[in-house]
């Protein structure tokens, strides 16, 4: 297992954090993800230990009190927490995206004020796109927000966020016609507004309510929301950038790290199913011997974990693309598009091996196959990748005739 999904050129530092996580992860996460998971308890605990170890802070620069590392610092160690339990990794990713979005595209004054404390992981951030009509249909999105005086008031309904329940500052697109005539493209009418809110459910600030918690197949512990608007004022300041406008731009960058993100949770259950499968595969014995010996199981163990090795390569390609400043929505997309294909042909390989007991709770797989199908949407589905690659394909091989 320690052959696999290997990172060749890590610094002596990077090595350093992926083991000190590594170990986290098997003395922290793994042993009680399962009863967590089946209570769909918040880990706690768990935050409180990734908040010690400064993980909360990983990308934001040390000058707001961060450690600085890199985007693929970032996507290994999220691939090693996924590994324990997927819904951890879902707690930091939506809030380096907001992190990131704020280095990458904050005013100094919004980054001096979130970014120290959001290091330290007293603020946690969350991110909203969604709304419950609109699915992968970014530009239809409804949510609007007015010019009133200094202010803006925001409506409208937002869908499936992240830590909607435990963050206390969520990144919210909506549509701001301010400034922007008639027949502007959906695109450039956009604005990303920084919401900062309380901790909790119902009423969380005048005109922000977020209801409870949407029950789902699998992806517990970690709490996915509706967030509503109905007058709620937001101060001018709090626009990202302090333009109207970019907020559409702003977003797809934050979502190329979450694409990387998602990549990285697949690769860490993928991993964690090969796991659970080769160990099961010697110590169930059927005709006499091992399954492990059976060819039909050797052959599926092989192609397990070449889906393992394949989905990491591409994943770290994708983070290294982005940690140089060039484009790599291509590379983001192919890996988030593969790496999540192949995690759940893996979890359900490693499934197939467990026989009935794969369908038992008390047997960790059984929690994986509920968790795998989520990073098939999550941040876009395989479709919307396709979407991407090809287009971007064709700008790249544009035949000139």
């Amino acid at each position: 297992m320690a052959r696999l999904a290997q990172t060749a050129g890590l610094t002596d530092v990077q090595q350093e954090i992926l083991s000190t996580v590594r170990d986290f992860v098997d003395k922290e996460i793994i042993p009680v993800a399962t009863e967590l998971e089946h209570r769909d308890e918040y880990p706690q605990d768990i935050v409180d230990g990734l908040k010690e170890l400064g993980l909360f802070g990983l990308m934001i620069p040390e000058e707001y009190g961060g450690l600085g590392e890199s985007l693929l610092t970032y996507a290994l160690c999220v691939e090693e927490i996924a590994r324990g339990w997927m819904s951890v990794s879902g707690i930091i990713n939506t809030h380096f995206i907001v992190a990131y979005m704020l280095r990458q595209h904050g005013t100094q004054e919004q980054k001096d004020h979130f970014l120290p404390r959001m290091a330290a992981g007293d603020i946690r951030g969350a991110f909203s796109m969604s709304e419950p009509a609109l699915g992968s249909d970014v530009s239809a999105i409804t949510s609007k927000a007015v010019k009133d005086g200094e202010e803006y008031v925001l409506n409208g309904q937002k869908m499936w966020l992240t830590n909607g329940g435990t963050s206390s500052l969520v990144a919210v697109l909506v549509r701001s016609d301010e400034g922007h005539p008639e027949g502007t493209a959906p695109h450039k009418s956009m604005t990303t507004f920084l919401v900062e809110k309380e901790p909790g459910f119902g009423e969380v600030r005048p005109g922000l309510t977020i209801p409870g918690k949407i029950d789902k197949m699998g992806y517990k512990g970690v709490d996915t929301t509706e967030l509503i608007m109905d007058g709620l004022r937001i101060p001018a300041d709090r626009v990202l950038g302090g333009v109207t406008g970019r907020g559409f731009y702003q977003m797809m960058d934050g979502v190329e790290v979450g694409r990387v993100n998602v990549a990285a949770r697949g690769c860490g259950v993928a991993q964690r199913a090969f796991e659970l499968g080769v160990r099961y595969a010697q110590q169930r014995h059927t005709f006499g011997k091992a399954i492990a010996q059976h060819q039909a199981i050797q052959f599926k163990l092989a192609e397990m974990a070449t889906k393992v090795e394949a989905a990491h390569a591409m994943m770290v390609n994708a983070a290294r693309k982005k940690d140089s400043g060039e484009r790599n929505d291509l590379e983001a997309g192919m890996a988030k598009y593969l790496a999540s294909e192949y995690c759940k042909e893996v979890v359900e390989d490693a499934f197939r091996i467990h026989g009935g007991y794969g369908f038992s709770k008390e047997y960790e797989i059984e929690r994986l196959y509920r968790e795998a199908p989520m990073l098939l949407i999550g941040e876009g589905t395989a479709e919307i990748q396709k979407m991407i690659i090809g287009r971007r394909l064709l700008e790249e091989y544009r035949f000139q005739g």
